[in-house]
């Protein structure tokens, strides 16, 4: 794919954020959507289907948690990669914000040109997505990389990009023992930084809406999954 037709949706009630970064993106190439508010960005998201949203979380009307959460509840933007980028950076906000389906989380202030090399690092795992079959079955359970759906038993589960990508790494090799530091470079990229607890709490979504006794964690290593 190429700059030219990647497009990002920029949401902030503040225009001068909306401005400096849209400039230095467009500069890149890309295409800039923007929307000032949560109602809005769902609005846009949902006529565009943008390849990536850059959301704040403070803002009227509707946060950026609810507009995160509203996204990924709808199906055409189940692969579109939705980051944080905020002033709060607590770690509970951070939680919130990966609960909801978010993929990334970056902190202001941030230098436009490191804003820029984030925001090439994330689209680039659009391009260079682990490579292997478009259908895997494990057990009771189909999951199709192309539709980014999985069916246990008959039933469809939706998953949200990072979860489902976390599922078919460790699914693609039952039994094996997938280190954290594996996990963080396929999954998330070597090249961007989350916070510890991510893998932790993908995890804990997996288990609620998948069953808790596919998912083993090996203390002090990582994770596995026992079919």
């Amino acid at each position: 794919m190429k700059k030219k037709d990647i497009k990002i949706l920029l949401v902030d009630d503040d225009m001068d954020i909306l401005e400096i970064v849209g400039f230095n993106l467009e500069a890149e190439g890309y295409q800039i959507l923007k929307a000032n508010n949560g109602k809005e960005a769902l609005s846009i998201a949902k006529k565009e289907q943008p390849n990536l949203v850059i959301l704040d979380v403070m803002m009227p009307e509707m946060d950026g948690i609810e507009t995160c959460e509203g996204m990924r509840k709808i199906p055409e933007l189940q692969s579109t990669i939705i980051t944080f980028l905020t002033a709060r950076g607590e770690d509970y906000s951070q939680v919130a914000g990966f609960d909801v389906g978010a993929d990334d989380y970056i902190t202001k202030p941030i230098k436009p040109k490191l804003l820029v090399s984030k925001v090439k690092a994330l689209l680039r795992r659009v391009k260079d997505e682990i490579a292997a079959e478009d259908i895997l079955r494990v057990g009771d359970i189909e999951i199709n990389r192309e539709e980014y759906k999985i069916v246990k038993e008959g039933e469809e589960i939706i998953l949200p990009r990072k979860e489902f990508e976390l599922f078919y790494l460790l699914a693609s090799k039952p039994g094996k023992v997938f280190k954290r530091e594996e996990i963080l470079d396929r999954v998330w990229g070597n090249e961007v930084i989350v916070g510890g607890r991510t893998i932790d709490v993908h995890i804990r979504k997996l288990r609620e809406k998948i069953g808790d006794d596919l998912f083993k964690t090996i203390k002090g290593v990582g994770y596995k999954l026992e079919i």
